[in-house]
């Protein structure tokens, strides 16, 4: 349940003199200005209160944390703040984005972060971040600065893949060959759609840390959220060009669909007509009247095939010239 539990003082790993896993012990062994950053996975109802109860953390956020499954936000409980960020990754195999989330919880000297799915690889953020000790030393702001900087980064990544996807959309639609590409039009602003509710909500949390608005984020610390924010919008930006792009590219399947059911119909005409004239013939002359010179001229079978022939001809020469064939 706990990945890690480390506690930091100016901005570096110190020894709290206990196991990890012993919250009580590492928050005994915490001085003024140090940061406890306790890493959780998918944690139980009864694990999520026994942390709750160590750092004092508001009831209604820790059920948001246990259930997951919450859009992204950023809200206030007295001197705490909860923050949601939903993670994103592409699967190359079946052109699908699939979702996480990562709740975490800032209070005076402490983290606690919560991560549901496999997107996301916090360890790796918080090796990066020991590596940066004067960012760390920014506080607690600092660990929630390094995972958003992590997860929208991935957005980007997804963003990156979606574009690849596509373009193969726009190349297929316009190619000569006959596709259908409608299913996976509607499959792709599909997975467009989830990364829109990972983005566009969190815009708002990211810009008030970045204007400095947020009791809790040291003013220092507002640079850094606004190359998060600068990078979430150029996201956000890839996101609704490729949903419209999806849109023209819909439309331009069905007009191409229309378009083809058109040719085929023209084709399918000139085809009868060129029955037709052949079939006119044969209709006039099976009648058998009695008085039909030509059932007993010696040259009427072959002039009935002739005319044949050039009503026939004369057809598919017309419609060739027409373009209809």
């Amino acid at each position: 349940m706990i990945v890690d539990n480390a506690l930091y003082r100016d901005g570096r790993r110190t020894d709290p003199g206990c196991a990890s896993d012993d919250l009580a012990g590492v928050l005994a062994a915490r001085r003024e200005g140090d940061v406890v950053w306790v890493g959780l996975f998918e944690p139980t109802a009864a694990e999520m209160d026994s942390v709750a109860q160590h750092f004092g953390l508001h009831h209604l956020a820790v059920e948001d944390a246990v259930h997951a499954h919450q859009r992204p936000k950023l809200e206030r409980y007295g001197d705490q703040l909860y923050c949601v960020l939903k993670t994103l990754w592409y699967v190359d195999a079946s052109d699908d984005v699939e979702t996480g989330e990562i709740g975490v919880f800032l209070g005076p000297g402490f983290v606690v972060h919560v991560r549901h799915g496999e997107g996301c690889d916090v360890r790796a953020v918080r090796k990066e971040l020991e590596g940066r000790p004067g960012v760390l030393a920014h506080g607690p702001a600092a660990v929630l600065y390094a995972i958003a900087d992590h997860v929208v980064d991935a957005y980007g990544e997804v963003a990156a893949n979606l574009e690849v996807d596509v373009d193969e959309v726009e190349a297929s639609v316009f190619s000569p060959a006959r596709t259908d590409d409608s299913a996976r039009i509607f499959r792709l602003k599909r997975e467009l759609a989830e990364v829109r509710r990972a983005v566009l909500p969190l815009r708002e949390p990211m810009r008030r840390m970045a204007a400095g608005d947020v009791p809790g984020v040291p003013e220092r610390s507002a640079p850094y959220f606004r190359d998060v924010a600068d990078h979430l919008s150029s996201v956000a930006e890839v996101v609704e060009g490729l949903d419209n792009l999806l849109a023209a590219a819909f439309e331009a399947q069905l007009a191409r669909i229309s378009v083809q059911q058109n040719e085929d119909m023209r084709k399918i005409s000139a085809g009868v007509a060129l029955v037709a004239g052949p079939t006119l013939v044969a209709g006039i002359y099976g009648m058998n009247f009695t008085h039909m010179p030509e059932l007993h001229w010696t040259l009427g079978y072959p002039m009935a095939l002739l005319l044949m022939v050039l009503c026939s001809g004369g057809l598919w020469w017309f419609f060739k010239r027409s373009g209809w064939l």
